[in-house]
């Protein structure tokens, strides 16, 4: 097994969104495909590896917001089956609502951030069970039901059987983590439950796999330390929220002082300014204000 960090160059940012393509012993899988708007450059660098799109013909997608699962469709209409969550499926067969619902936040950048997002027959579409393996490429990829930053969230764990070596791609569940500085949990609405992603994060410290692979970006090998940190920077992150939700605090009173909050963070940890921006990009703090609101409105009392 082989693993290829392909970057996305989102906004024309320096790894900030990833997808990966597995080598097997028998062929090539996409774990994630991005959003519609770095189609383009994703074909010139599967092209610069000697790849296609019609070489995929099975994607495995952690969640379907935009940044990780907007481009499926493209590797649908070469043929591949789609592998998702089965609250996500729906979504990506009929994906109208999830569209125009997020062109209600995004307005007219909508295209230039994500671009189209097209329905994809539901003969292409496999939802598995929490723990199912599949079998493809010569590998196995087990699926983990991973909520907390969406309620349609897979981790996926791969490996050869009879191999004692496993990866375990995160999605978000495993955080936000740019050029070796510290990890974020991105927090966007409406899903975020931090009771959930707490469970989820005991699952993965469980699992043998030692090497987390984040579409936000590349290959984690300190996997206890990581998780840990996330943990901590999510409760903390959560305990700023909740005196403004007590106080019902708009939305929009909040994003600035929360990005000055999440900055100082990143700054202590070392992050240089540069660097700041492709964290904003990945995990935009207006987004985790919104998604920590109502986390706290609705279960927090």
């Amino acid at each position: 097994m082989k693993i290829h960090t392909l970057d996305l160059q989102f906004l024309g940012i320096d790894k900030s969104i990833a997808v990966f393509v597995v080598e097997g012993p028998e062929d090539l899988a996409l774990v994630e495909c991005g959003p519609a708007s770095t189609l383009p450059h994703l074909h010139q660098v599967l092209s610069e590896n000697g790849w296609k799109t019609a070489d995929f013909q099975h994607v495995f997608l952690s969640h379907i917001h935009f940044d990780h699962a907007g481009a499926a469709w493209a590797f649908a209409e070469q043929g591949a089956k789609i592998y998702v969550h089965p609250k996500g499926l729906p979504h990506l067969a009929q994906p109208e609502k999830l569209y125009n619902s997020a062109r209600m936040i995004y307005g007219e950048e909508m295209n230039r951030l994500w671009g189209e997002m097209r329905p994809i027959p539901e003969t292409q579409l496999y939802a598995p069970e929490h723990g199912e393996c599949i079998n493809a490429i010569g590998l196995q990829f087990k699926a983990w039901y991973t909520p907390g930053h969406a309620v349609h969230h897979i981790a996926w764990e791969v490996f050869q059987p009879e191999q004692a070596d496993t990866v375990l791609f995160t999605g978000d569940v495993a955080g936000v983590r740019m050029a070796g500085g510290p990890v974020m949990p991105p927090c966007p609405p409406p899903d975020i439950h931090v009771e959930d992603w707490r469970a989820s994060i005991q699952l993965m410290r469980e699992l043998p796999s030692e090497r987390l692979f984040l579409t936000h970006f590349g290959e984690i090998p300190d996997k206890t330390a990581h998780l840990d940190a996330l943990e901590n920077r999510l409760l903390s992150w959560a305990e700023w929220m909740r005196p403004h939700a007590a106080a019902n605090a708009a939305p929009e009173s909040l994003v600035s002082d929360f990005q000055a909050f999440v900055n100082s963070q990143l700054l202590e940890a070392g992050v240089d300014q540069a660097d700041l921006a492709r964290y904003e990009a990945a995990n935009p703090a207006f987004m985790s204000v919104a998604g920590l609101l109502r986390y706290w409105r609705k279960f927090g009392g």
